[in-house]
């Protein structure tokens, strides 16, 4: 049993093991790997993990050996599930691995709306408590999150664990999501969402639908006052339309984990914005979260491997 890791290097860079993966199968690493080097690399590979590495129908036609995908990422956008199914390719993901990890990202993000911590910071460091004639002094306004109203679209494990952590701020929880679900806050209309919000926070996934959901008619509805977090797919946003109201002031401040293209483009529109907080994609990759990653990537390897696939994302 042949297994390729292609882009080993984003969930192990060399703080943690693959051993167990080596007891299974003869395994090869490849920290990155581009698109026109995968078919070459695993063209006699009954089984590969990837995370961000595209897998196309055409890729898979020159992979006639190929039975499993793991995916090393809750999201799966990144493999043509049809074409895997016509060719009875078992793909699985890791859900649920990141959800604590990611929530506590996105009040870090958060608070650095509400406390300005890293501009107070830098600020002391300059001289300016040096220089100050008060003991105490802010370089912009500062807020409570206690009474303030978080919106939070997609309500899955990651949503529901901000909603919770939002609560324990004091704030009020309203969401918007594909599937109500019984305890969650109160459902609003995505629209009502966004009128109503101080915070919005973004957690579902990417699809046709959700696609550039957020765009000039979208981000006029929102509060000027308000700020919009996204931690989950750089494709909700139109990225020109945003850069437009945070230049324009038609909402308070932009703070995210995801952008539409990774790398970043040295020309996203976005760099360089007021109010912008970017973070890149970090919010996953705490070591106890990559740990739980890669323990549920060999048992997903483990259950494929005895007949028994788990986590499957693709018909058969």
């Amino acid at each position: 049993m042949k297994l390729a890791v292609l882009d080993a290097h984003a969930a192990n860079p060399g703080d943690l093991s693959w051993d167990a993966f080596k007891d299974l199968a003869a395994v090869t690493l490849y920290d990155r790997t581009n698109q026109d080097e995968v078919v070459s690399r695993v063209k006699d590979c009954e089984a590969i993990f990837v995370n961000k590495v595209v897998i196309t129908e055409e890729i898979l036609a020159q992979l006639p050996k190929l039975k499993y995908i793991g995916v090393c990422a809750t999201g799966y956008n990144v493999i043509d599930l049809e074409a895997c199914s016509k060719r009875n390719i078992i793909v699985t993901n890791i859900p649920s691995y990141s959800s604590d990890a990611v929530a506590q990202h996105v009040f870090a993000l958060i608070t650095n709306f509400s406390n300005s911590v890293a501009l107070h910071s830098s600020s002391v460091h300059e001289g300016d408590w040096v220089s100050s004639p008060d003991f105490v002094y802010w370089k912009r306004p500062l807020f409570e999150l206690s009474g303030k109203t978080l919106g939070i679209f997609g309500y899955g494990s990651i949503g529901s664990k901000v909603a919770e952590i939002g609560k324990a701020f004091g704030m009020k929880v309203i969401c918007n999501t594909r599937t109500k679900k019984e305890g969650m806050p109160e459902y609003v209309t995505f629209e009502d969402l966004l009128k109503k919000s101080d915070i919005v926070s973004l957690h579902a996934p990417l699809t046709d639908q959700t696609k550039n959901i957020i765009n000039k008619n979208t981000l006029s509805l929102m509060k000027p006052t308000s700020y919009l977090i996204n931690t989950a797919r750089g494709g909700f946003i139109n990225e020109n339309d945003l850069a437009d109201a945070l230049k324009n002031n038609v909402i308070s401040g932009y703070a995210a984990d995801v952008v539409s293209v990774e790398p970043m483009s040295k020309d996203n529109s976005l760099l360089g914005c007021p109010n912008c907080v970017l973070t890149p994609h970090i919010a996953w990759a705490p070591k106890e979260t990559r740990e739980r990653l890669l323990g549920i990537a060999l048992d997903n390897f483990k259950a494929w491997l005895s007949g028994s696939p788990i986590n499957v994302v693709n018909k058969k």
